[in-house]
């Protein structure tokens, strides 16, 4: 990048934080009025509960609702604020700018978002990023940096099938012209984006979002401990946050305290759990239940937890088979989506899941989890490419907002964030 374009850039930036902060500080007077009408209000029923000789805490209902009211207030559950502004607000606003966006048009959850995101591809940047930028320097690419670049992709577990498209793509290019290090990321860049973006591209939905005017069933499925059910919950809340009413069909009922789990999310969401108390239910019955529900609701989404293991696969295979009919036959007109949730720090043990459930279990799409946590963000263009699975949904972080929709160019800069 020139100077002039990144002072350029910078400027941008400091235009983009000044509004942001003007903005806050009238969102905060607003919420400063709001709480002093609701003090004032909550002073009055304190006053007539007093004068009606009630106790606050008479009915078991009431001490539910205040334990209710404790959990929404968790402090990853908050709107995110804005910080200082520094060479990550700057980063996040020149890729937001790069994408389109005008000044007046991002936001402080956006900004706050992807520096979420560059901070969690951090472990895959320092394995993977940092020792390739380090080889390139501004030096013209060879053959031989070619040879450490995929040394690298493959140990970032980004599948032998996606390293080899991109090593073949550079030495193509490398046969064409002379590539320097700006030039050879530049073009990397353009390779791996196209790799996320093909699945998505032929899904024909580059945003996985309800559709309006009819019930969304989204089955959740993935195996024990890649993150399934804090998923629903984080997608729950965003679900809500998005203005479409919402769902959740505790079906995965043969893992202990996966109900009540589930439900803690819906609750943190404010959306209802729909369930079967009885050990061992029947998960088809739950979603059956469910689906009864959502249709009398008009319910825009539903999600439904599915069990992530069951005596061996052919049985857990058997149950999402039978999930799949009660939903056909219950409401056949639903638009259905089956998202594979996939732990990034699984490598590419998570890849022979996808390629496990993908032939059984009618996957649209997926959702890569725990990328904070994992040198293996690479993992992402493994399903893409060999499994051909949309990345629909990603998360950072453990936080409730932290899962968002998935966007292949803020993925790639956020992973190649050091140049």
């Amino acid at each position: 990048m020139s100077n002039n374009n990144q002072d350029n850039s910078v400027d941008w930036a400091k235009q983009a934080y000044a509004q942001l902060k003007q903005k806050q500080e009238q969102q905060k007077q607003e919420q400063q009025k709001q709480e002093q009408q609701k003090q004032e209000q909550q002073k009055q029923e304190q006053q007539k509960q007093e004068q009606q000789k009630q106790d606050l805490f008479n009915s078991e209902q009431d001490k539910k609702d205040v334990e209710k009211s404790k959990l929404n207030v968790k402090d990853s559950d908050k709107e995110p604020e804005l910080g200082d502004f520094d060479d990550e607000f700057t980063w996040s606003a020149m890729i937001l700018a790069a994408q389109g966006k005008k000044i007046n048009q991002i936001s402080v959850d956006e900004i706050d978002w992807l520096s979420r995101l560059r901070k969690g591809l951090e472990e895959t940047r320092k394995g993977f990023v940092t020792e390739l930028l380090d080889k390139l320097g501004d030096d013209p690419l060879t053959p031989e940096t070619l040879d450490d670049l995929e040394t690298l992709l493959l140990r970032a577990d980004a599948g032998i099938n996606s390293t080899d498209k991109v090593i073949n793509a550079l030495r193509k290019k490398l046969n064409e012209e002379v590539l320097g290090g700006e030039a050879g990321i530049k073009f990397l860049k353009k390779e791996l984006v196209s790799i996320l973006d093909r699945p998505i591209s032929n899904s024909g939905a580059n945003i996985l979002v309800p559709e309006k005017g009819r019930l969304n069933i989204w089955l959740i499925v993935g195996v024990n401990g890649v993150g399934k059910t804090t998923t629903i919950g984080k997608l729950a809340n965003l679900s809500v946050r998005s203005d479409f009413t919402t769902l959740i069909a505790a079906a995965d009922t043969f893992r202990a305290a996966a109900v009540e789990q589930i439900k803690v999310w819906g609750e943190r969401s404010s959306v209802e759990v729909i369930s079967n108390q009885s050990k061992n239910a029947d998960p088809a019955a739950v979603v059956f239940d469910a689906i009864s529900s959502a249709s009398k609701r008009k319910t825009d989404l539903l999600l439904v937890d599915t069990a992530g293991r069951l005596q061996n696969k052919n049985n857990l295979m058997d149950e999402l088979s039978k999930i799949r009919k009660i939903i056909d036959k219950k409401v056949p007109n639903a638009k259905v989506e089956s998202l594979l949730v996939l732990d990034a720090s699984q490598g590419q043990n998570g890849l022979n899941q996808a390629k496990g459930f993908a032939k059984s279990a009618n996957l649209t799409g997926a959702i890569i989890t725990k990328l904070d946590g994992s040198s293996r963000g690479g993992v992402s263009l493994a399903v893409s490419l060999e499994v051909g699975l949309p990345i629909r949904f990603i998360g950072a972080g453990e936080g409730i907002r932290d899962l968002r929709p998935f966007n292949s160019f803020e993925f790639i800069e956020a992973l190649l964030a050091d140049r």
